[in-house]
């Protein structure tokens, strides 16, 4: 979600909504969050997409949102995540946001195909812009 508010070619109407809710809202995003997005912006810098330079700007700008990282993914990591992951055919860094969106009774925001279509069959709502 937040790499396609960063990139251009990348922005769907879904995540521009979801972008707009933070001026006024907080999100909760597992641990592992921040390292997605740290990679994602170096694979990004390597494929020459981004300079350095616009790195650090997108980092300000993300860390100026209402997003909160959750500091009980580690301990569900090896508990009800792993579960959620063998069960669902998840990666386990998937299966985190999951975890995380029924342990907090939260919708969830995903622009993957696959978590959105678990979500659903699990009942959890997602989050509606």
């Amino acid at each position: 979600m937040a790499l396609a508010w960063c990139f251009a070619d990348e922005q769907e109407p879904y995540a521009v909504a979801v972008l707009r809710l933070l001026g006024n809202r907080t999100a909760i995003v597992p641990s592992v969050w921040p390292l997605e997005i740290a990679n994602a912006f170096v694979a990004a810098e390597r494929r020459g997409r981004l300079q350095p330079s616009r790195t650090a700007e997108l980092i300000a700008e993300i860390a100026k949102l209402g997003i909160e990282v959750d500091s009980h993914t580690t301990s569900q990591a090896w508990k009800e995540t792993l579960t959620l992951a063998r069960r669902h055919g998840l990666s386990v860094y998937d299966a985190a946001y999951l975890e995380l969106a029924i342990r907090e009774s939260l919708p969830l925001a995903t622009l993957d195909q696959a978590l959105a279509k678990v979500a659903r069959r699990v009942r959890l709502p997602h989050l509606a812009v």
